[in-house]
């Protein structure tokens, strides 16, 4: 796999969901009327910042609020919690509790990370309340239509909810466990192999590897591994076409010299076609969801003209297809993306 560094040098702006983006969020499912919205919880009037267990800042703070806005806005939160998870079952949230609400100023969406905990037994877990953002929102669709992952959000007004997706995160697993004798390098090489792939082919940029997750799972005699996006901010924006190859962060270096030192030209070629024929599969299945959400981003208004522009013709150089000069949205470019999957599977 070629090497190399990649930046990303301008923050991109937040594109506000479109009329049409909701109608297609309330067909299937995605929008909801919720009690508590991203805007209720700027109310806080003091933070203080939020450390590892080595005293390290983490970039969450801790948000403090008046203690009658607080009950509200934690029960407001269970609801939330319900209606993401059980579809507002509050059953599921009878002996829970909020635990603690952080607050993020790094990055475009400015999340706020809940932590919810089962009091009966101290089992936890998270979800996130973040700007509205219809990058963010089409990126995990395309999350959903095309890896092999569910994703569960729910959006109402400027207000995104998403699920917490459990596993290690890319940076602390290269650290700590990406040469652990007990698993096996070549299923890890493999791995990120096909997630640079379908990166590429769905446009989701910015993979550096705190932007992405391993979850590992043992199998009868080995480790399986699978790579996970966690950030969907960078989706279909930017003009470089390195931003949507993961292996061009130095981030994302280690990952990168384990194939090398690994896999061969002919056996990445086989983990990508690999992931290209899966792409394909699910492209097909999905066809009429595929359709509806293309009809609504081709209308929307999702990057500029020069980062167009620029990406048509990056990859119309990597494919040496000149049928990308034709594209004059993102849309059509990753229609074309997949169009020519399908080609090449089949051909």
């Amino acid at each position: 796999m070629e090497q190399g560094d990649v930046k990303i040098l301008n923050k991109k702006p937040i594109y506000p969901v479109s009329p049409e983006l909701r109608k297609y969020l309330r067909f299937y499912q995605r929008d909801a009327r919720l009690p508590v919205t991203y805007h209720d919880l700027l109310s806080f009037y003091e933070s203080f910042p939020v450390t590892d267990k080595n005293g390290k800042d983490t970039l969450w703070e801790s948000p403090l609020y008046p203690s009658h806005e607080l009950d509200r806005l934690h029960a407001g939160l269970k609801k939330v919690y319900a209606m993401l998870k059980a579809s507002g079952n509050l059953r599921i949230v009878e002996h829970k509790y909020i635990d603690r609400i952080d607050y993020c100023k790094f990055g475009n969406s400015n999340p706020f990370r809940i932590k919810i905990v089962n009091r009966l037994n101290d089992i936890y877990d998270y979800f996130y309340v973040k700007k509205a953002d219809s990058s963010r929102i089409y990126g995990l669709e395309l999350e959903e239509i095309f890896s092999p992952n569910q994703v569960n959000y729910l959006v109402d007004g400027e207000t995104l909810i998403e699920e917490h997706i459990a596993g290690i995160p890319g940076d602390e697993f290269a650290k700590t466990r990406l040469r652990h004798t007990d698993y096996n390098p070549i299923r890890i090489a493999k791995e990120f192999v096909k997630f640079n792939e379908r990166c590429m082919i769905t446009l989701l940029g910015d993979m550096r590897s705190y932007n992405f997750v391993m979850q590992i799972t043992p199998d009868f005699d080995d480790f399986q591994f699978r790579l996970r996006a966690i950030d969907f901010d960078q989706q279909f924006y930017e003009g470089n076409i390195k931003v949507y190859m993961p292996q061009f962060f130095k981030e994302n270096r280690p990952y990168v010299e384990l194939a090398m030192e690994y896999l061969t030209d002919k056996t990445v070629l086989q983990y990508q076609q690999e992931e290209q024929s899966s792409i394909m599969y699910q492209a097909r299945s999905e066809r009429h969801r595929l359709r509806e959400l293309r009809d609504v981003c081709m209308a929307d208004k999702i990057s500029t003209i020069d980062n167009i522009h620029q990406l048509r013709e990056g990859l119309a150089k990597h494919y040496s297809d000149e049928h990308y000069y034709k594209c004059e949205t993102m849309t059509e470019i990753i229609e074309l993306n997949i169009k020519n999957v399908i080609r090449q599977v089949i051909a």
